[in-house]
């Protein structure tokens, strides 16, 4: 006999199910029936949703058919993949309706002793701060946990902001991995490799917020406007999304400050005759950034006489020409975790600071953990 149509009720329950529990292996073992089963269900549910107009971060991909011995259709099977970017779409329009209801943060008065130099601007590179990992000094040299990145992040960056020059300008440009995890199982997302990590993720994310809270705040104190960059980095590509709507939100209410909300992790800024390019450095190589940056910002490439490519991603310094544009691979002050230390990647912790006129770089700033202890306790009394 063929086999009956699937109900809607069973094929919508598929769909409901699947949104709760996060997989279809999940799922199919709350319903208490088997994967193939499930999965079957859930395709033609995908299928119907659809037809009804319904967003599903799904594309249909094909149909496998089995046929009778008359060859006459007997089951069809139709295939889905995720789409990425209805996925990526249907996520970030989910953030922005919960950062809605974040209270804006009251704008920061700059300091009245201070007169900026309109032609500077400060750019303060946060890289590879892996904010919730855990690190122990018999196996990387250095201790790392929630405490200590919070003190130490917080006391280098806003040190270091202290020993800029007051500029018209300052970027904070958070260059990705901000978080050592992108969600409540500690895995990369792309490979799921396993990390070490500490706390919960909710409150790694407290702590993280909290760090960038800080950091935004002391710049605005010594400088007329702050550009900030919550870029994408392989360990927290999806909360790099949350990052960019949450501070746009936060400091919605302050003129001076501007969230680069693009989308794609390539990110540039120009000053003056400047033009100052950030990418993590997952996606792209340094020596293939100059040209991507020449074709998608061709009217600032050509509107610019110097040009700086700035990356993270592999915790140590490097720096090159390349094609036009000095790339600049930044070292991170976060302390290496047994993987980076097994792996032999063992580099000075540290983070640097660029003063840049209208033409060029002026200045450069190095900041070492152990810096600016003064700022010690008042961190610890948070």
């Amino acid at each position: 006999m063929p086999t009956p149509p699937l109900s809607d009720e069973l094929a919508f329950e598929a769909v409901d199910l699947v949104r709760q529990h996060g997989t279809q292996a999940d799922a199919a073992r709350a319903l208490g029936i088997p994967i193939k089963t499930f999965q079957h269900r859930y395709a033609i549910g995908v299928q119907r949703t659809a037809a009804l107009g319904v967003e599903e971060p799904y594309l249909i991909k094909g149909t496998s058919t089995l046929f009778d011995g008359e060859g006459k259709a007997k089951l069809q099977w139709v295939k889905t993949k995720e789409d990425d970017k209805r996925r990526l779409a249907m996520m970030v329009a989910a953030i922005e309706r919960r950062c809605e209801a974040i209270t804006p943060r009251p704008p920061v008065v700059i300091d009245p002793m201070l007169t900026p130099a309109e032609d500077l601007c400060n750019l303060v590179t946060l890289t590879d701060c892996h904010v919730g990992a855990l690190a122990w000094h018999r196996e990387g040299g250095d201790d790392w946990d929630l405490g200590i990145a919070r003190e130490q992040l917080t006391r280098s960056f806003v040190g270091m902001i202290h020993a800029m020059p007051a500029a018209g300008t300052c970027i904070i440009n958070q260059l990705g991995d901000f978080l050592h995890t992108d969600s409540l199982v500690p895995v990369t997302p792309a490979h799921g490799h396993i990390l070490d990590a500490d706390s919960r993720f909710q409150k790694m994310v407290e702590y993280a917020v909290d760090i960038l809270e800080d950091i935004i705040a002391a710049a605005l104190e010594r400088h007329a406007r702050v550009h900030v960059i919550m870029a994408e980095g392989n360990h927290d590509e999806s909360s790099s999304v949350w990052l960019r709507v949450m501070f746009k939100r936060l400091f919605r209410d302050d003129p001076r400050v501007t969230v680069e909300d693009t989308p794609l992790p390539y990110y540039a800024y120009q000053h003056g005759k400047v033009m100052l390019a950030f990418h993590h450095g997952h996606k792209l190589k340094p020596a293939a950034l100059p040209g991507w940056f020449a074709a998608k910002y061709a009217e600032m490439w050509g509107a610019t006489v110097a040009r700086f490519g700035h990356s993270g991603h592999q915790h140590h310094l490097h720096e090159k020409d390349e094609m036009g544009m000095r790339w600049l691979q930044h070292p991170t002050l976060a302390a290496s975790d047994a993987y980076s230390a097994r792996g032999g990647w063992l580099s000075p912790r540290e983070a640097i600071g660029i003063t840049y006129d209208l033409e060029g770089e002026a200045s450069r700033l190095y900041v070492r953990p152990k810096m600016f202890r003064e700022m010690d306790a008042a961190m610890n009394t948070r």
